[in-house]
């Protein structure tokens, strides 16, 4: 056997051992592994789809979708925390990364407004700003431009539920909420768009 096919087999069974594992100990989304009979190398994952985190950005059309959020009664699209369109949903303190993950478009992450509960009522044509905010996540916050396949790191404020948008793209859908909340999980995704 060609040390190539040895070893894909070896990465291919401790990538299954640590995908095994996280419903029963301590190895998540990302980690370190020891490959079996070889303690000299050390294979670094982060699992597809998994990543903690992390906010991906891009037109509901190129990819993502749209989802009719049955809680929030509104059409959401164009974010999501794992692979389409879905409401957000992070601890306050959390840091975040927002990705831009379409191969043309530049796209913000602007915060639209706060809102107490569903439902989610996105104002016609607010005024986003294309230049960054600074400062952690709240009613105000402005990523500023994220180029195709670029991101940026914010941490999160205030607890509390927010519209956001972006500004180059709001009228085309992409429109969303975060909610920043002890606990809080995103909603259900959008089934992928039709090509």
């Amino acid at each position: 056997m060609s040390k190539k096919i040895a070893f894909s087999i070896a990465l291919g069974g401790a990538l299954l051992a640590a995908c095994a594992a996280r419903g029963t100990g301590p190895v998540g989304d990302t980690g370190t592994v020891t490959l079996p009979n070889m303690p000299d190398l050390q294979i670094t994952y982060v699992l597809p789809n998994h990543q903690k985190g992390t906010v991906s950005t891009e037109l509901p059309s190129e990819g993502l979708g749209a989802v009719k959020d049955p809680f929030w009664k509104a059409t959401l699209g164009g974010y999501t925390q794992q692979q389409f369109s879905q409401a957000l949903g992070f601890p306050p303190g959390t840091k975040i990364t927002i990705k831009n993950i379409s191969a043309s478009h530049p796209h913000t992450l602007n915060a639209v407004g706060k809102i107490s509960g569903p439902p989610a009522v996105f104002p016609k044509n607010p005024k986003l700003s294309l230049s960054p905010s600074g400062g952690k996540f709240g009613k105000n916050y402005a990523s500023g431009v994220i180029s195709p396949g670029k991101s940026v790191t914010v941490v999160l404020g205030k607890a509390g539920n927010y519209l956001i948008g972006c500004a180059f793209h709001y009228a085309f859908g992409m429109q969303d909420v975060f909610v920043v909340a002890p606990n809080a999980t995103p909603g259900p995704q959008a089934t992928k768009p039709a090509q």
